[in-house]
């Protein structure tokens, strides 16, 4: 079944909005659908806080193996894993900060790292890249707190309730496409192009990315739509309420690789939504048969 038909379909029964874009790495053709629409990133966008982070690491701006306190008194953020999780006060060094960010999605970690490498240079880097509608506007603790502020403000009677066409609040920034931390399935695809090929990306930043990336430990996305151990998968997975995501570069066998991009806007808001990982995985195996004439 074709990339359009499968989205035609989960979006009827799910009532979900998709957005998904698929390349090979060995050629120009390319599959989509909504590809150039705006999606809110969620986590996704720690992908170019990690190029940010290891292109100054290559070039001299940071150190790999320098060393990092985390206090436990400073701030907490949402999220439970890695290090924001933690009780007591936890060194690393910046290259496993970096790691636990893409490993386990660790929001502590990813925002030392971004105050560490600035965000205005992590947009700055996506500009130069020609990626102009891919914007980050904050760290996790930056997110988490619009969300507190804006359900205050709506509380206090400040802003009116409004939601889009599937019910998400888009009354908070952090669910706006328009407002919050942000790119389209086809800005992204091309990102993972650029870092598995090296292209205006320095080949170490390129090596340390793919093996940060294959670290990931979800496999219940992107995953669910190759099956076995012989196809291999490093992505990036992002959670919001309404929202879930995940990008990657898909690897066959015979040596093709396929960067897969796809974003789900959805009718529920609480945690876990198994339809709509299975539908990301669906949905990439859709595109990913398109592009290897096998749909």
């Amino acid at each position: 079944m074709s990339l359009q038909s499968t989205a035609a379909d989960l979006e009827a029964k799910f009532g979900l909005r998709a957005y998904v874009c698929a390349q090979s790495l060995s050629s120009s053709e390319r599959v989509g659908h909504r590809q150039s629409d705006l999606a809110v990133t969620a986590s996704v966008f720690k992908v170019p806080v990690l190029l940010e982070a290891l292109s100054q690491v290559a070039a001299g701006e940071n150190e790999a193996e320098q060393r990092v306190l985390v206090k436990a008194d400073d701030y907490r953020v949402l999220g439970g894993t890695g290090i924001a999780s933690f009780a007591h006060d936890v060194e690393l060094s910046f290259r496993d900060l970096c790691l636990s960010m893409m490993q386990v999605s660790d929001n502590r970690a990813t925002d030392v790292v971004m105050e560490m490498v600035g965000w205005d240079r992590i947009n700055a880097r996506l500009r130069s890249l020609g990626l102009e509608k891919t914007v980050v506007e904050g760290d996790c603790r930056d997110l988490f707190a619009t969300i507190d502020e804006d359900e205050q403000a709506l509380a206090d009677g400040r802003i009116s309730e409004s939601r889009d066409e599937l019910g998400a609040p888009v009354h908070l920034r952090a669910l706006d496409p328009k407002r919050a931390s942000r790119t389209t399935a086809e800005e992204c695809t091309e990102l993972l192009r650029r870092i598995w090929q090296a292209e205006d990306v320095d080949p170490e930043v390129s090596r340390g990315m793919r093996e940060m990336m294959a670290e990931q430990v979800w496999r219940h996305r992107l995953s669910a739509g190759f099956p076995g151990d012989d196809i291999t998968i490093a992505g990036k997975t992002g959670t919001l309420r309404h929202v879930r995501n995940e990008v990657g570069v898909v690897e066959y066998p015979d040596g093709q690789r396929y960067a897969v991009s796809v974003f789900l806007r959805i009718p529920e808001s609480y945690l876990r939504v198994p339809h709509a990982d299975q539908a990301i995985g669906t949905l990439g195996a859709a595109a990913v048969a398109e592009l290897r004439g096998e749909a």
